[in-house]
Order: structure tokens, then C-alpha cells, then sequence
């Protein structure tokens, strides 16, 4: 089957944070919205059918997972990773944000430390702090746009610093860099030694572009798996962030015991009546739509880059290893903080993320969402461009 994913979907009304709440975050709603990480493109039909098929049924009451849920979980990891799991190992849990917070408050005390490598995924910064602890920040390096992790200066906050946690993405959100096995199994090293749990948000890890091959952190080597913990999820990949559907991998039996006793003892580990009908169709059915899913999307990057190369040579990008997100450097057009979003929203009227947003440097920088038709990129880069010249 051909997938049409040039479709164009009207996603306003209907409690869309991308399109609905454009006015309170940007201060006006005549933008087109490429910011939020989900797509533009229709759920998958096997899904929606999954679906329909169990809302044909009259009574929607407390729900477990089933054999054939934890089974798809297994076969999908083995497939796409060559990454064997087991279903002791794994665990349901309501979002990965929320599984981020729950890790933190399961094996932190207020005023523990936890680093990040910024730039970053915002909540990153923001949990430990909502929960009293402490961040440090090991910056990623930066050189010609690619990224990589300075683990002198990690071992180094290790020492000084003592934090009880480090929370890694893993392809990194938002430089779409997928970490190698060699320097996730060197970070893991430094946090054995160093007796740092190790959070590994891998929700973008199904996506893998230009034939870049994924390894979750777990999989790194002993090391890993006695240290972390993985948090999946078929959200981004098949477009139903909507669903609560995230789950939670961990290897060391007495980590896993820890938190999953704290995941069910407080009645967290229980899915909703729709996610693990969602996941398993995702999971077993939709590898074909999974597939050409990628190809449009890398094709959207494609076109992305060529065009600003071509057309506004002072936004420079660097191709990403996963997902649908690109990082654009916009330094390169001298403008102030404010003079840039000023360019963004109020010029050519596009919403993207605040470079800013994602910590220590990402300034000067723009996040840009391209899970959508190509027209509606078409049409964004062309007002990016006049606005950039007028």
C-alpha cells in the first residue's frame, strides 16, 4: 500500500497543543506550526483500526497488559536493535517524562545532584529542579555542527560534584545525533565507577535516518545494564503521542526491583484501556507505513537543507541521525535573541522552539519540526526566506 503522506490535515479545534495554544505561547495564531514533536501525518489506519475494533466493546474498565503486548515489546526490540529483552525486564509507565520524574524521585533525596548534556530536551533542565535536586551540566562539544560528549569534563563533575544521576537522550533530542556503542559503553564506565544511575530517554531510537544504526544504552555492555535504565515508547514513531503508550526497560534485577515495586506500589505501571491495543498494532503491524514514513520524512530533510543552503546560507544545518527534528544554527545572521524570534514569528510567521529553551548552547539556534506534507515546508522555508531578506 501507498501511504499518502502529503496529506493535508486540519489539526486546529480539535485540543492540539501545536496548533491550539499558538496565541498563548507565541502571541498570535497566524503562524505555521512546526514546533511540538509530533507529526502532521495521519495515524496509521492498522492502529485506528485496533482501535475501532476494541470501542466496539461496551465497557472500558481497569486494563492489564496482555502476553501478546509484552510479546510485541520483545520481538520489536530484537528486530530494529538486535536488542534481546525479556518481560520481567520491562514495565509500563504513563509518559517518559513522568518515568524521568519517577526514576528521580524513586533513588534521589532533595539537594542530590543530576546532570544533563545540554543543549537539551527542556525537561531535562526542569524536573530536577522542580524536584529540589541539583543540575550540572556537562555541555555536549560542538564542532561544524556535529556533537559529541566531553567525558573528561563528565568524570570531572563526577569528582567534584558527586550527583546520584545522569540523564542522557540517546538519539539526542534536539540534535538528532545517535549516539555510537563505543561512547555510550565509555559513559557508562565513568557512571559504574562513579555510582551515577543513568536515565537513557530513547523515543526517538525507531527512527533512524541515512542508514544510521541505533544502539540503546542498555545494550552498550555490562557496564549499562548494571547502571541504567531505558524509557521507549511507539509515540513519535507512529504518531500517537496522544496515547499514553511509553515502557520501561531495566536489566539489573535489583534496580528493576527498586523502581518497579515504586512503579506499581504507587499504581503508576497500570496502562489505559487503549495503549496496549495502540502499541501492539504499531509494534506488529505497521512496519510498511514505518518504512515509508522514514523515506518522507528524510526526503523533508533533504529538501530542508538544500534549501536553506541554497536559498539562506546563514542557517546551517547538519543533517540528523534520527527523527523528524533539525537543529538550525542561526548564528550566522547576527541577529539579538529577541531580534531572532522577532524573525521567526513575527516575519515570517512560523513557530518553532526556542533555541534558548534547550539550555547552554543553544543559543542562536532554532528547532525545527519536518513531520509534515513537503508542501507545508515548501511554503515555510519561502516565508523564512523573505522574511530573511526584507
Amino acid at each position: 500500500m501507498k501511504y499518502n503522506f502529503d496529506e493535508l490535515i486540519d489539526r486546529h479545534g480539535t485540543g492540539a497543543l501545536k496548533t491550539d495554544i499558538l496565541k498563548e505561547k507565541f502571541g498570535r495564531e497566524d503562524l505555521i506550526s512546526l514546533w511540538i514533536a509530533d507529526m502532521d501525518f495521519r495515524t496509521p489506519e492498522i492502529i485506528l483500526d485496533a482501535i475501532k475494533h476494541r470501542l466496539e466493546h461496551p465497557i472500558f474498565g481497569y486494563s492489564c497488559a496482555s502476553d501478546s503486548y509484552y510479546r510485541s515489546l520483545v520481538e520489536w526490540e530484537m528486530k530494529c536493535h538486535g536488542w534481546k529483552i525479556a518481560k520481567e525486564e520491562l514495565c509500563f509507565v504513563p509518559g517518559i517524562v513522568k518515568g524521568i520524574a519517577f526514576v528521580i524521585e524513586c533513588f534521589t533525596e532533595k539537594g542530590d545532584g543530576v546532570v544533563v548534556q545540554p543543549p537539551v530536551y527542556m525537561p531535562f533542565l526542569s524536573l530536577p529542579v522542580v524536584d529540589k535536586r541539583k543540575v550540572y551540566f556537562n555541555p555536549l562539544i560542538c564542532k561544524d555542527g556535529n556533537y559529541t560528549m566531553d567525558l573528561s569534563d563528565l568524570e570531572k563533575t563526577f569528582k567534584e560534584k558527586k550527583p546520584k544521576v545522569m540523564i542522557i537522550s540517546n538519539p539526542h533530542n534536539p540534535c538528532g545525533r545517535i549516539w555510537e556503542k563505543a561512547e555510550l559503553a565509555a559513559l557508562a564506565e565513568l557512571c559504574n565507577k562513579y555510582n551515577v544511575l543513568v536515565i537513557s530517554d530513547e523515543i526517538h531510537a525507531d527512527m533512524p535516518l541515512y542508514g544510521a544504526k541505533h544502539t540503546p544504552f542498555l545494550a552498550s555492555g555490562k557496564d549499562a545494564e548494571k547502571v541504567g535504565i531505558c524509557f521507549c515508547a511507539p509515540s513519535k514513531t507512529f504518531n500517537m503521542a496522544g496515547i499514553v503508550s511509553s515502557f520501561s526497560v531495566v536489566k539489573n534485577p535489583e534496580l528493576r526491583q527498586t523502581f518497579y515495586d515504586f512503579l506499581r506500589g504507587n499504581d503508576f505501571a497500570t496502562p489505559m484501556v487503549l495503549s496496549t491495543v495502540a502499541t501492539e498494532a504499531a509494534f506488529t503491524k505497521c512496519d510498511e507505513w514505518h518504512r515509508q514514513c522514514m523515506d518522507y520524512i528524510q526526503a523533508n530533510i533533504d529538501f530542508v537543507a538544500d534549501y536553506l543552503a541554497e536559498n539562506i546560507p546563514q542557517i546551517t544545518v547538519v543533517k540528523p541521525h534520527a527523527s523528524f527534528l533539525m537543529w538550525l544554527n542561526c548564528t550566522g545572521l547576527g541577529l539579538s535573541h529577541d531580534a531572532l524570534i522577532d524573525l521567526f514569528v513575527n516575519k515570517a510567521h512560523l513557530a518553532l522552539n526556542d533555541g534558548e529553551d534547550f539550555g547552554p548552547g543553544g543559543e542562536g539556534h532554532m528547532r525545527l519540526n519536518v513531520g509534515c506534507p513537503r508542501s507545508v515546508l515548501a511554503k515555510a522555508m519561502e516565508q523564512l526566506k523573505n522574511a530573511v531578506n526584507s
